[in-house]
């Protein structure tokens, strides 16, 4: 019988793409409603169809690959499905550089063309990350992509912003909203980015009506919206400022006067003077304290975010500073404003102070607070229910302590922009009659862009309606603005299924079983999937919300091209192997803590691929001859050892799996492989497997396929390109591992007995080997040891071990009672009732012994104290999980054992050389 061999060397680039294509070419991925199944569901958070895959991507996907890989292999009914997400305003600034590039703009286009110009974009580089994701060995199922602009998704986002309308919970109307005067639109929160600045605080007197004599001080980091402010707040229980409450103040540079309120919310005594402005249009806080006080909101900034002619006009600004300022963006504004209040006495002192600025996302150009006309989804009716969901226990979010983040945020949760200033995407379904608004709809942007006040009265429906249901006419406008890329987004679960069509797969797939995503779009994204997923389907969007670390690099820093110290997943996976990259952020995802990688650990993880790999090339080297398919615990010790061993194994990685512990499930895989298959098993049948009229050669060669054949199996949803080569070398049955059973605990594989003798062959080993690297001897150099136990049972498994002590040895081994040992030239350890005793030969150098001893002895003090020091700090054991607290202690209570077998083994060698 030949066996099929493996080349010397794994080569990773040639094993992926032809495995990949095999597999999608079978359909392996591809879920049926139809399968007996019990359903298991995952739908991927759409990356950007602009972007690249980054190593955020990679673990996040990983992560979905092991549960999906793993799930398929239970025998679930598995689907797992991808698509991609239109990202508006990202997509709309790459295709407006390309017109840049070639001499035109949007503009010149008009909104028909350049809309039909990003779809052809789309259409040649939208699938870049599509492909990307393959090169991961993502098992999608790939006739299913979507994406967040196709018909189908397009017409359940009017269905769901129709049906809001029409209940309520959709409205239009002016706030205060996060706005890019570069893209000329409102941005969601998370398409701010915040950075900490050296700013400046401004200390400004305020003279009072009354008298302006008295002044009061206001502290502020924006002088230049000080001509929008509409009163002054001070704290009402503050004894220095509580009677001016109700008093008027004159606002410098305007001819206005403004009155100063009590605000027990807006102002921190502490902070400043104790004194701030309000200037509601200009300042989120501002405007919620403009609410609750009924103050006039003045906008003193136009679009690009210069100072505005009507606004100024409106501030009642004196005319010699409007002249210097009009039109002028903020910063500069601020400079002449700063000065002109220097000159007129009133700028009392200007000091450094750190602040947080909001940047666009995209262009990194600042934001600006802005007051416009908006839609608006009514949020409270829709958090109540997801709050209900995660409390109750309907949703779980995994870590635990992520809930209440989720629930702390949901209870204070603000009305949601939902439109946006672009014209890539999913365009309002609202309509304006110009005969009924024809007194508001009098103006049109550069652009051509029709400008719709707040005043005007929209027609809400699913396509334009044929007639006015106010007057008759048939003339509209349609709203310019489209919806926010999260809108469509939170759809994704039950839209992608196929709603509002009853399809089959909506009836299978939905409620999803998990979501994976980061910490960073819980709310944005995560929280709304819930909240509509609830109100269209009437159930939760998924049962589990699984939050992965974020990747930093070997510093715990964040990644960034400005600082050099991205790793490119791609570049990586070219470099190790997609299963060693996969592998390494799985065992590095532990939960609450973010991930630190370097290279190096990749290819730490390579090297274990190469392991295995050679593993499995020694293993089918000596599968040639008979096999015999005996009973567990009919087999030798080493086969009876392994199989309880993987047995056990079996169980740990399931339960992790279960309990989204990546990392331990990895780490046991890990110390499964590499340690107890391939450092000791292998060894332990070398002599079977190398002695052909060994009787126990038949036995071992098939514990050796069915152990081998098993890992690969428990092995492939973490490493699915490595396992599939190998086990396709392996006597087996079936087309592919993708499609095999996930292994399960054997009864029969369970042999505590079996661990408790090989835990007693570890340590004797151990003690041997220490004993031969203390005195110097070769790795292959034959010695006589001397082995025995204090108590019988252990000393009655020695004898039964004899065979394999003495090749792991590498000598003869001597099981005589410790007074039958040599009195004299004998190196002896011992430990918790097990001796070994090794000869000393004449030839070894005593003094470097000794030495090789001391400083084993320096280097396990410093390591306890340093163990010790960490398990004394009160701040190390409160943060730290309980298993790492438990490694400390174990490896503390392990070098003490083994410091004072170096203190005996130097007594010994002192008693030898006679000092």
């Amino acid at each position: 019988m030949n066996t099929p061999q493996l080349d010397k060397t794994y080569d990773p680039k040639a094993v992926e793409a032809r495995w990949y294509e095999v597999w999608n070419r079978q359909g392996y991925f591809h879920a049926l409603p139809t399968h007996p199944g019990q359903p298991y569901c995952i739908v991927i958070p759409p990356p950007n169809v602009t972007g690249s895959l980054h190593v955020g991507h990679a673990l996040n996907h990983s992560i979905q690959d092991i549960l999906i890989r793993w799930r398929r292999m239970q025998g679930r009914n598995v689907l797992w499905l991808p698509g991609t997400d239109h990202a508006g305003i990202a997509t709309q600034n790459v295709v407006e550089k390309q017109l840049m590039a070639e001499g035109a703009s949007r503009e010149s286009l008009g909104r028909e063309r350049f809309i039909e110009r990003v779809w052809q974009w789309k259409t040649t580089f939208g699938n870049t990350i599509v492909s990307q994701q393959k090169q991961l060995g993502e098992s999608c199922d790939w006739d299913r992509l979507r994406f967040t602009m196709d018909e189908g998704l397009s017409k359940a986002v009017v269905e769901v912003f129709v049906r809001l309308y029409e209940d309520g919970l959709i409205y239009r109307g002016e706030r205060l909203i996060n706005w890019c005067p570069r893209c000329l639109t409102a941005l969601s929160d998370i398409e701010v980015e915040h950075e900490e600045i050296k700013g400046k605080l401004y200390s400004i007197d305020y003279p009072l009506e009354q008298d302006p004599t008295i002044r009061l001080t206001v502290a502020t980091t924006r002088p230049e919206t000080m001509l929008g402010d509409t009163a002054v707040a001070v704290h009402p229980e503050d004894p220095r400022y509580n009677k001016l409450i109700g008093k008027q103040v004159r606002l410098p540079l305007t001819s206005r006067t403004i009155p100063i309120v009590g605000d027990a919310i807006l102002v921190d005594r502490e902070f400043g003077t104790g004194a701030v402005k309000i200037t509601p249009a200009h300042d989120f806080n501002d405007f919620e304290a403009g609410e609750r006080h009924n103050l006039p909101r003045i906008s003193i900034f136009d679009d690009h975010a210069r100072m505005d002619s009507g606004g100024l006009t409106e501030a009642a600004v004196d005319q010699g500073i409007m002249g210097k300022i009009l039109l002028r963006p903020a910063r500069d504004a601020r400079a002449i404003i700063i000065e002109t209040l220097q000159h007129a006495d009133l700028l009392l002192k200007t000091q450094d102070h750190k602040m947080s600025l909001g940047k666009c996302y995209r262009c990194k150009t600042v934001v600006e607070p802005y007051l416009s006309p908006q839609w608006f989804v009514k949020i409270k009716p829709l958090a109540e229910p997801a709050i209900k969901a995660v409390e109750d226990g309907r949703i779980r979010i995994v870590p635990e302590g992520w809930t209440n983040n989720y629930l702390g945020w949901m209870r204070e949760i603000k009305d949601w922009c939902i439109s946006r200033q672009i014209w890539w995407g999913h365009q309002i379904p609202a309509w304006y009659c110009r005969t009924c608004n024809g007194k508001v709809l009098i103006s049109t942007k550069p652009d051509g862009t029709w400008i719709i006040p707040r005043e005007a009265r929209p027609v809400v429906a699913k396509t334009q309606p044929p007639l006015c249901p106010a007057c008759g006419d048939k003339d509209f406008i349609r709203d310019p603005d489209v919806l926010d890329t999260w809108f469509s987004s939170a759809l994704w679960p039950f839209s992608t299924l196929g709603w509002p069509e009853e399809t089959p797969e909506l009836k299978t797939y939905y409620p999803t079983s998990v979501l994976v995503t980061g910490l960073d779009i819980l709310f944005f994204w995560v929280a709304r999937m819930i909240m509509l997923g609830l109100k269209f389907m009437g159930d939760v969007p998924f049962r589990d919300v699984y939050i992965h670390a974020l990747v930093r690099d070997a510093e715990g820093q964040k990644m960034s091209k400005s600082k050099g110290n991205v790793i490119d997943p791609l570049h990586v996976m070219e470099q190790f192997g997609t299963d060693a990259l996969r592998f390494t952020l799985a065992s590095m995802a532990s939960p609450g803590r973010d991930i630190k990688l370097a290279e190096e650990r990749i290819e730490g993880y390579r090297n274990f691929a190469n392991k295995i790999w050679n593993a499995a090339r020694f293993s089918l080297m000596n599968l040639d001859g008979p096999r015999t398919a005996t009973a567990p615990s009919e087999r030798t010790f080493p086969n009876r050892w392994i199989l309880s061993r993987l047995n056990q194994t079996i169980h740990v990685v399931t339960s992790e799996l279960e309990a989204y512990r990546f990392d331990r499930a990895a780490n046991t895989l890990y110390q499964f492989i590499w340690h107890e298959y391939c450092d000791w098993y292998l060894e332990l049948i070398k002599p079977t497997l190398q002695n052909s009229a060994d009787p126990e050669g038949p036995g071992t060669r098939q514990t050796l396929v069915e152990t081998l054949e098993t890992t690969m199996r428990l092995l492939h949803p973490f490493m699915p390109f490595l396992t599939e080569e190998i086990w396709q070398t392996i006597p087996h049955q079936g087309a592919s591992i993708v499609v095999q059973r996930y292994p399960i605990p054997e009864v029969t594989w369970a042999a505590p007995e079996m661990d408790q003798r090989f835990a007693l062959l570890e340590q004797t080993i151990g003690l041997v080997r220490a004993s031969r690297m203390l005195l110097n001897y070769p790795p292959g150099q034959q010695i006589t040891f001397y082995v025995a136990h204090d108590a019988p049972q252990p000393q009655g498994h020695l004898d039964q071990l004899r065979s394999y002590l003495a090749h792991l040895g590498r000598g003869t081994v001597d099981l005589a009672p410790t007074p039958h040992w040599p009195t004299s030239n004998l190196l002896r350890l011992v430990t918790e009732g097990l001796s070994v005793g090794i000869a000393v030969a004449g030839d070894v150098d005593l003094n470097k012994a000794l030495d090789r001893i001391i400083k084993q002895q320096s280097e396990q003090t410093k390591e306890i104290e340093r163990l010790e020091g960490k398990l004394r700090n009160q701040e190390f054991t409160a943060k730290a999980p309980p298993e790492v607290i438990t490694d400390h202690q174990d490896r503390r209570t392990s070098l003490r054992r083994d410091q004072a077998m170096l203190i005996s083994s130097e007594q010994q060698l002192r008693a030898m050389l006679g000092t």
